[in-house]
């Protein structure tokens, strides 16, 4: 980060490199691939390779590894949960494959929790489908998911995120499971950041869910990458909806957009081996180590409270979490996220939705950097 050439790749082209202190966000390029994964997909560049073939053998390493029926590669986990919303309407019918996104005659619609709306829910309704709400903003009994399934049901849509606070008032994944499956529909779940702890790694399938996304990105693996989890069936179809579907049996679905290459399949494969085999208690020291660098030069200024964020689950540990107080600083916390992000060099973070505070993470910083991050807020609040 101190070297000069930090950055200069895109200097010479006139863009402002950034001190990434959001985290694994796409707006700044989600993630850097680890020196396992660069060296795997060096190693896939020596040869081509039927990209089919590839799919269905690297799926079935990657299921093994998890302990699930069956996986496949995609391009991110929103392409992941395009392709099974395809895979719930159509099926395998290559009529109604090439005939998405236009659902007339098919099951379309995805059941979600009112409660569970979230921002990548629009990835459901790229193959066509609608989205229906049960529950209303108090919450979700079982009677209403009971009553919202029929026969234009295509799945049941769930979310997972446990590095906050289960809902209470929302249904659990064992009700959803329970109603949905008994009326014989299936399941979907979006757990993409759920990789650690490892138990919870692929656990929603193995729950019973027919389907779930994974971001290979938060593993260290390339942005662009993630895969699906689950039942074979839906797996297969998965395949079929995709780009190799597309190209490799000559059906025009709508996956065609979302391919993903040799270099990137293996990438994802060396991630997830690597993932369930580093010393995750090292991890673990060195992102509280790299958090606390952050947070030691803000001590004892008034009117900041700067704290360790304590979460280890997920794919972003610890990190720290500053607030300021307006009437001490003399600026809001909107406004110290302009003045980081106008410094040089630029640092971005964001303010949480839950409070007005900055949540930061270390999981997009290199040497140096979270040391640097904390002197810049030190400086900013003391003007």
């Amino acid at each position: 980060m101190t070297t000069n050439d930090w950055g200069s790749i895109y200097k010479e082209m006139g863009a402002k490199p950034v001190i990434n202190a959001t985290g694994s966000v796409t707006l700044l390029g989600g993630s850097t691939p680890v020196p396992e994964v660069k060296a795997a997909m060096d190693a896939a560049d020596s040869a081509f390779i039927p990209l089919m073939e590839l799919e269905q053998v690297a799926g079935d390493r990657i299921a093994e590894m998890l302990d699930v029926p069956a996986a496949y590669i995609t391009s991110g986990a929103g392409s992941a949960l395009t392709l099974a919303t395809a895979a719930f309407m159509a099926g395998t019918d290559d009529a109604k494959i090439e005939q998405l996104p236009d659902t007339t005659g098919m099951p379309n619609e995805i059941l979600i929790q009112k409660r569970q709306r979230y921002w990548y829910d629009r990835c459901l309704e790229l193959a066509g489908a609608k989205l229906i709400e049960f529950g209303d903003e108090n919450g979700t009994t079982e009677e209403d998911l009971k009553n919202a399934i029929n026969e234009r049901t295509a799945a049941v849509h769930y979310v997972v995120y446990e590095q906050k606070p289960t809902d209470p008032n929302v249904l659990t994944l064992e009700q959803v499971l329970e109603i949905t499956h008994a009326a014989g529909k299936p399941v979907s779940v979006d757990a993409a950041g759920q990789i650690y702890p490892l138990e919870n790694f692929g656990k929603y399938v193995r729950m019973g869910a027919d389907f779930q996304c994974i971001a290979a990105k938060y593993m260290g693996a390339p942005h662009s990458t993630g895969f699906a989890l689950g039942t074979k069936e839906v797996i297969d179809a998965i395949g079929r909806h995709s780009f190799v579907g597309y190209e490799g049996r000559r059906v025009r679905g709508i996956g065609r957009p979302q391919k993903i290459d040799r270099q990137e399949i293996m990438g994802v494969v060396a991630a997830v081996d690597r993932w369930l085999t580093i010393n995750h208690e090292d991890r673990l020291a060195y992102a509280e180590s790299q958090s606390q660098a952050i947070l030691k030069p803000l001590q004892g200024i008034p009117g900041v409270k700067a704290e360790l964020n304590t979460n280890i689950m997920g794919h972003q540990p610890f990190g720290a979490i500053v607030s300021i107080d307006p009437a001490i600083i003399g600026f809001t916390i909107d406004d110290l996220v302009q003045k980081l992000q106008d410094g040089d060099p630029s640092i971005w973070t964001r303010v949480s939705l839950e409070a007005p505070q900055i949540e930061i993470h270390v999981f997009g910083m290199s040497e140096g950097q979270p040391e640097l991050v904390g002197n810049a807020i030190a400086d900013a609040v003391k003007g």
